[in-house]
């Protein structure tokens, strides 16, 4: 899910070279298929994008100012572990930005399609977990707080939680099956849609705060446990 907001694309329609191997390579980062740490060569990347070394620069730039790898110039890049203090500080940084976004989706009177867009996202939430599917469940949990971002009408606040919802994707995945069934949380997505059904954008954002605050937590505490200092 973590890619679909990613649409920029040439006249015509057609998706550039450049982007696709932003896209594509972004991907792998984030599902965890390149290994956090190690090194690659950017002929390496180039190959196994089946792509030419422009492009594939150009995309390495883009998820460097992203915060998603580290380039070492003539030694290619690596996939930037991610610690316990940077979840931390990704979570307080969430916490505020999507709090934010939660008071003006509120205050905008979303229309029909935008409620009903979030109600489904919490359906599917629902639904995933009936079937102990955990993995479609957070795909839907992440696509709720994107939306709840983008219906905020704020192309900023959408581009800055984008990115940090981005660093933390690998770690919630990874995580996963060590965390308790969530089932609080879809209770909390109800809460924080029925505020913004209300047009109580004060509801809406301390709701949504204590939200992310006891997810952060959580997430904190299953890393310190395991000893997860670095993923």
């Amino acid at each position: 899910m973590a890619d679909q907001a990613i649409k920029p694309m040439q006249k015509g329609g057609r998706e550039s070279y450049a982007e696709r191997a932003y896209r594509e390579l972004k991907k792998r980062i984030l599902d965890n298929e390149l290994a956090v740490g190690q090194h690659y060569m950017e002929k390496e990347i180039a190959e196994f994008l089946d792509m030419s070394r422009t492009p594939t620069r150009e995309a390495l730039l883009r998820l460097a100012n992203e915060g998603l790898v580290e380039i070492w110039p003539r030694h290619g890049m690596r996939i930037k572990p991610i610690s316990i203090r940077d979840m931390r500080e990704i979570y307080e940084i969430l916490t505020a930005l999507e709090s934010a976004a939660a008071a003006l989706a509120a205050s905008h009177n979303l229309n029909a399609d935008q409620i009903d867009c979030l109600r489904q996202t919490i359906s599917d939430m629902q639904i995933a977990l009936d079937e102990d599917d955990l993995a479609a469940w957070a795909a839907a949990d992440e696509t709720f707080h994107r939306l709840l971002v983008e219906f905020s009408d704020n192309e900023r606040l959408v581009a800055l939680t984008d990115t940090f919802i981005d660093q933390s994707h690998r770690v919630r995945i990874l995580t996963l099956r060590l965390r308790p069934k969530p089932t609080t949380s879809i209770d909390d997505h109800r809460a924080v849609l029925e505020a913004i059904e209300r047009g109580d954008a004060g509801a809406a954002q301390r709701l949504h705060s204590a939200h992310r605050e006891k997810t952060g937590r959580m997430l904190i505490e299953i890393l310190e446990t395991h000893g997860l200092t670095q993923v």
